[in-house]
C-alpha cells in the first residue's frame, strides 16, 4: 500500500515549494488509493515557533488538502511530533552504538573550530577522530563533564547505490559522503537524518517524494536504513521551483508564502492547480483541473526532471479565471467579508447592498484579479463621497480647460442613456469623439473617473447603470466644478 507524508518543520511559513511538495504526495497517494500522513518534525529547538505550526494547519486547512493520519487526527503510528518521539530515536541510536555502527564523540566546540581552521578553505568535514578515542581520553572528558554527541560509523570503502523515481540510477562514492555526521546531539535531540529514517520506517512510508535539495542527504540514509537492516522506501526527489532569473524561489522574486498570496485575494483552486503544474503535467495542452481530478489522474512518471519556474503572471491569470467561474453566489460570499473589511458594506452587509453587490457581479467579475481588488471595484456604488485626483482626471497632452470642454461634451452625449441600449450610447460617444479630433479614451477617460472615482473600474455604461442617470450627471458636475477651479474654463 502506498503510504507517503509531509514532513514540515515548523520554523517558518509555509511557501510554494514545500506546499508543492505536500501536493505531489497527496495526490500520488489519492491516485494510488493509499494514505497521507502529516508528521511535524519540531527537533530543532532553537527555531521552533509555535506560530509556524499552526501555519501548517491553516495553511492546508484554506487550501482543503486534509491528511489520514496526524497530530490533530492521530492515527495508529503516532505520535507524529518528533517532539515526543526522543526516547525512541534514543533507543535507535543506542543500537547503532551496540552493532558498532555508532559511537560516542566527546569533541568540544573548540576543537571542533580548531579542526575546521586547520583544514582550511577546502574543509572535508569530521576527521572522524572520535572512532579512536583510546579509554583514557574518553575518560578525562567524562570527568570535565563533557555530554558526548553520538557520531554515525559509516563505512569507508566502496559506494552507495539506490534508485529515484525521476532521476534513475543514484551512486555516490561511500568516501564522498558526508563523514561520520551526529545522529543524536549532546541535549538528547536527534539530528534530521536520524529521526527522518527512524519515523519513515516505523510509520511504514512506502515512497518519499522530496525536493531535489535532499537529494545530496539520500546515500546517508540509504546507508542507515542498510545499518539498521531495513529496506530503504522508494525515492522521488522533485524538481526544484525557480525564479523566471533561474535561482531558486524565494523572498526575491516576491510572495513565496501561501499566507500572502491568500491575503492578496488568490483562491485556493487557482493555487492548488498552478502549484500542481510546476514540473507535473497531464498532457501537453491541458492546464485547468479540479482537486478531485488531480486525485484521480497524478501520476508520478509525468513528473519532469527539470527545474519548474513560477510565474507570477501566470498564477494571477489561473486566478482570474477561476474568479469567473464562479457562480454569483460563490462570488458574493467570497467579496463579502472583503468588503466588510474594507468598510464598504454594512458589518453585517444589508439586504439593500446585497442587491446592489448582485446587480454589480456581471460587470466586475470579468475585471477582478484578485478578490482584494472587490472594495476599489465596487465603492462607488455605495457612496457618492468620491475623491477625485486631478491628475488622473486629465488626460495625456491635455489641461483642465480642454478636458473641461471634452467632459461637457460627453455629459451632453450620455443623457438619456437609460433609455437606449448600452452599443447606442457608445456609438454616439465613439461618434463626438472623432467630431472633436480625439481619441476615444480621451472622452472616456475623465467620464469613468467622475462616474467611478478611478481610471480602473468596471465597464463604464454598466457602472453608469447601476447608479442611475440623475447620479451621474451630479458626479460629472462635480468634477466640472473641480476643473473650473484648476483653471477649467474658456473665459
Amino acid at each position: 500500500m502506498v503510504r507517503v507524508r509531509y514532513a514540515p518543520s515548523p520554523t517558518g511559513l509555509q511557501h510554494i515549494g514545500g506546499v508543492r511538495t505536500a501536493l505531489f504526495n497527496y495526490f500520488f497517494s489519492r491516485s494510488q488509493g493509499g494514505s497521507f500522513i502529516l508528521r511535524i518534525e519540531d527537533t530543532d529547538r532553537e527555531r521552533y515557533n509555535e506560530a509556524a505550526l499552526q501555519d501548517i494547519y491553516d495553511t492546508f486547512g484554506w487550501l482543503g488538502i486534509h491528511w489520514d493520519e496526524g497530530p490533530d487526527v492521530g492515527g495508529p503510528y503516532g505520535p507524529y511530533l518528533q517532539s515526543e518521539r526522543l526516547q525512541l530515536y534514543r533507543d535507535f541510536a543506542e543500537q547503532l552504538i551496540e552493532q558498532d555502527m555508532a559511537y560516542y564523540a566527546y569533541d568540544t566546540a573548540e576543537e571542533l573550530q580548531a579542526m575546521r581552521k586547520a583544514q582550511g578553505d577546502k574543509g572535508s568535514g569530521y576527521d572522524r577522530r572520535g572512532r579512536n578515542y583510546t579509554a583514557q581520553q574518553i575518560a578525562d572528558y567524562k570527568a570535565r563533564g563533557i555530554v558526548p554527541v553520538v557520531r554515525f560509523k559509516g563505512p569507508l570503502e566502496g559506494e552507495t547505490v539506490f534508485e529515484d523515481m525521476i532521476l534513475g540510477r543514484v551512486k555516490k562514492k561511500n568516501k564522498d559522503i558526508t563523514p561520520d555526521p551526529v545522529l543524536l546531539k549532546s541535549d538528547g535531540f536527534p539530528t534530521y537524518h536520524l529521526a527522518n529514517v527512524i519515523d519513515d520506517h516505523q510509520m511504514q512510508i512506502s515512497h518519499i517524494l522530496r525536493a531535489q535539495e535532499w537529494l545530496s542527504s539520500a546515500p546517508l540514509h540509504v546507508q542507515l536504513y542498510h545499518a539498521f537492516g531495513w529496506s530503504p522506501p522508494q525515492f522521488c526527489h522533485l524538481p526544484m521551483v525557480m525564479g523566471k532569473d533561474g535561482q531558486k524561489l524565494s523572498k526575491r522574486h516576491g510572495s513565496t508564502s501561501v499566507i500572502e498570496f491568500r491575503k492578496q485575494g488568490y483562491l485556493p483552486e487557482a493555487l492548488i492547480n498552478y502549484v500542481t503544474l510546476l514540473g507535473w503535467a497531464y498532457d501537453d495542452k491541458r492546464e485547468f483541473f479540479t482537486t478531485d481530478e488531480l486525485e484521480k489522474l497524478f501520476d508520478v512518471a509525468r513528473i519532469n526532471k527539470a527545474p519548474a519556474v513560477f510565474d507570477y503572471r501566470k498564477l494571477e491569470w489561473f486566478n482570474g479565471v477561476y474568479i469567473r467561474g464562479k457562480s454569483d453566489d460563490e462570488l458574493q460570499a467570497l467579496m463579502v467579508p472583503i468588503l466588510v473589511e474594507a468598510g464598504v458594506v454594512s458589518n453585517p452587509i444589508t439586504e439593500q447592498e446585497r442587491q446592489i453587490l448582485g446587480a454589480a457581479l456581471p460587470l466586475v467579475r470579468e475585471r477582478m484579479k484578485y478578490l482584494t481588488e472587490a472594495p476599489e471595484l465596487v465603492r462607488f456604488l455605495y457612496t457618492d463621497e468620491l475623491q477625485y485626483n486631478p491628475d488622473d482626471l486629465i488626460p495625456s497632452k491635455m489641461d483642465a480647460a480642454s478636458t473641461a470642454r471634452l467632459l461637457q461634451e460627453g455629459r451632453s452625449v450620455v443623457a438619456g442613456f437609460e433609455a437606449r441600449a448600452d452599443e447606442e450610447t457608445e456609438e454616439l460617444l465613439r461618434s463626438k469623439a472623432q467630431e472633436l479630433g480625439v481619441k476615444l479614451g480621451s472622452l472616456m477617460m475623465p467620464l469613468r473617473i467622475a462616474v467611478t472615482g478611478s481610471r480602473v473600474s468596471p465597464p463604464l455604461l454598466g457602472s453608469m447603470r447601476l447608479i442611475g442617470e440623475a447620479r451621474v450627471k451630479q458626479r460629472i458636475d462635480k468634477v466640472l466644478q473641480l476643473l473650473q477651479s484648476k483653471g477649467g474654463t474658456d473665459e
